[in-house]
């Protein structure tokens, strides 16, 4: 399914297109389109915050137009894959757990495949806000997102303390009249963590990127994600990026937070917990399938990752109740 939308925000069209319906301040998925809800605050012009917490099951395409930005610049910091799955089922996937930092856009494809769990929040706020919230900390990345002017991007993973301040979200914590107050104070929570985060990465000035080296960088990242049992070949990569093996190295690590193998790495422990847990694969199948072909040293290095064996692992998230 394809929607046109345009305006400051995209809900009236998406609302529409699918056929949802309007609950107070949430949007409910239709049963026959698949179920959950969306719902935001808005905070004035400084901030807002939207939260997404459900699956379609037909995929569904937002061609998305703002031609109504305003001179103030803004932020916004995507946090996806961060609330626990709402039906747990093995037909249905997560989308992957991170958070994404950039600058406020003027248009966009949004791409929600079906079967999908959708759990993320999304904020929206000026950087004026921002110097006000994070303006004393002094590390490069940070100035990097309170000034910039051009196009940007930086990606991180989430915490544990960002799991538990959006999860305190889901269960209505507080009466209606206070509910303003507290999802405020909840995102500003989540801003916290986030520049916590981005606080432990190296304290290195970030280079300009033009955006078709933010497009070439994204589909390296792809690349990696999609074939996590072949190691990842620097030299090649460099070449369909179009950039220097140096500059790939230091705008992926710039981006990312890691360099190229330790994403590769890490995205592949990743999904070798998910395996584990949610598809509940045996040891020696997860491994063979990520392309180990010596289990002792994929044990090791998912230890490494997991702070546990992967034996004991499965063991713990498996055991019945």
């Amino acid at each position: 399914m394809k929607i046109k939308a345009s305006g400051p925000g995209m809900m009236a069209d998406f609302t529409q297109g699918i056929g949802a319906h309007v609950r107070g301040r949430f949007i409910e998925i239709p049963e026959s389109k698949g179920a959950g809800y969306i719902t935001g605050f808005n905070w004035g012009s400084d901030l807002r915050m939207l939260i997404r917490n459900f699956y379609l099951k037909e995929q569904v395409f937002v061609e998305w137009t703002n031609k109504s930005i305003d001179d103030q610049k803004h932020v916004v910091f995507l946090l996806s894959g961060i609330f626990p799955s709402m039906i747990p089922s093995d037909e249905l996937s997560p989308e992957r757990a991170n958070v994404l930092i950039c600058g406020q856009l003027s248009s966009a494809v949004v791409n929600m495949p079906s079967n999908t769990v959708f759990g993320s929040v999304t904020i929206g706020v000026s950087q004026e806000f921002l110097h006000k919230l994070f303006g004393h900390l002094d590390h490069p990345l940070v100035t990097s997102i309170l000034e910039a002017s051009d196009s940007f991007v930086f990606e991180t993973g989430i915490s544990p303390q960002i799991v538990n301040a959006a999860s305190d979200m889901l269960n209505e914590p507080v009466p209606e009249d206070l509910e303003n107050q507290y999802y405020r104070l909840k995102c500003e929570e989540l801003l916290c963590h986030i520049f916590a985060l981005l606080l432990k990465r190296d304290a290195i000035p970030a280079s300009r990127m033009h955006i078709d080296e933010i497009k070439a960088l994204y589909a390296v990242k792809e690349k990696l994600m999609s074939r996590l049992a072949e190691p990842p070949n620097i030299s090649s990569l460099a070449r369909e990026a179009g950039m220097s093996e140096p500059k790939l190295r230091k705008l992926f690590r710039q981006t990312f937070g890691k360099g190229v193998f330790e994403f590769y790495q890490s995205a592949r422990m990743q999904e070798a917990a998910r395996l584990l847990k949610d598809k509940h694969l045996t040891v020696s199948e997860v491994g063979y399938q990520l392309g180990f072909t010596n289990l002792s040293h994929f044990s090791r290095v998912f230890e490494e990752y997991a702070g546990i064996k992967p034996k004991k692992y499965s063991s713990t998230v498996t055991a019945p109740a």
